[in-house]
């Protein structure tokens, strides 16, 4: 099934697939570099994505060969190349833009499927077979960072341990070697494993419509959840999922559960 095609980026393009969206980085002939644009418009992309009703859940993929190629190197050279302040300056916020933008992935209260271990902001990942990937910033002279690859700098170092483990993240931060698709699924980074392109779209869309199936308000209540226990600990996590409940528990939504089951047909979701 093919989705509808929406304008109005330079880096990505978004197509609509009923309660799905599909985020496509969109510069092939830059292997999906990123710069400046690539991290305003991901910014105003899931900004955007956040606030439509008609969003449920958001797929993640890189269009031509590979996901991303990570930093773009003509953008990063001339404000690295200076010493003087004002360029040191443009350079940290070049990296807080970054930041923010797959802190925005992380803060969108819809989930997103990444087709690739593109970005540690996404909450499933899918890989094809022979892909690799890496932190090779320790073995690049970059120790809080990676400009030929996926951006430490930019939030792995934050957020991969709690997904993979400290001591796997640890070998492959300190090593800086690449991992294979066998070996990211092993250590808990992808949940699916695929032989070609066309069964990675097919299991993408199996699991983006299985979220999109749910109700909306228990899936964005489910990820503001996990977010805040990372962050906050298990009691206070306890805590705020009770308040969490009580805010949100008797719904529209409930009741169609409710019926559905009792009529023994697939409820019909609102987020009301």
């Amino acid at each position: 099934m093919e989705g509808t095609a929406m304008n109005g980026y330079s880096r990505f393009r978004v197509e609509q697939e009923g309660f799905i969206r599909w985020l496509i980085l969109n510069r092939p002939d830059k292997r999906n570099a990123m710069d400046e644009d690539f991290f305003r418009e991901l910014t105003q992309a899931f900004s955007n994505f956040d606030q439509d009703p008609e969003v449920r859940v958001v797929v993640v993929r890189g269009e031509g060969r590979g996901f991303s190629a990570g930093i773009d190197l003509g953008a990063l050279a001339g404000l690295v190349q200076s010493t003087s302040v004002d360029a040191r300056e443009q350079l940290r916020f070049f990296i807080l833009q970054g930041q923010a933008s797959f802190t925005a992935v992380e803060l969108c209260r819809k989930p997103s499927l990444s087709r690739s271990t593109g970005s540690a902001s996404a909450e499933v990942w899918i890989c094809l077979v022979p892909a690799t990937s890496g932190l090779p910033h320790g073995t690049r002279s970059f120790p809080s960072g990676n400009p030929y690859g996926h951006g430490a700098d930019l939030g792995t170092l934050q957020r991969m341990p709690s997904i993979i483990g400290e001591s796997w993240f640890r070998e492959l931060a300190l090593t800086g070697r690449d991992f294979s698709a066998e070996e990211a699924l092993r250590m808990n980074f992808i949940t699916r494993l695929c032989d070609d392109t066309v069964s990675l779209v097919q299991e993408a869309r199996k699991l983006a419509s299985a979220i999109a199936a749910c109700s909306p308000l228990a899936v964005q209540g489910v990820k503001d959840v996990m977010r805040f226990d990372r962050e906050n600990g298990v009691k206070a996590g306890l805590e705020y999922v009770a308040q969490k409940n009580a805010a949100i528990l008797i719904s529209e939504d409930l009741m169609e559960a409710v019926n559905a089951f009792t009529e023994k047909r697939q409820p019909q979701f609102k987020g009301k």
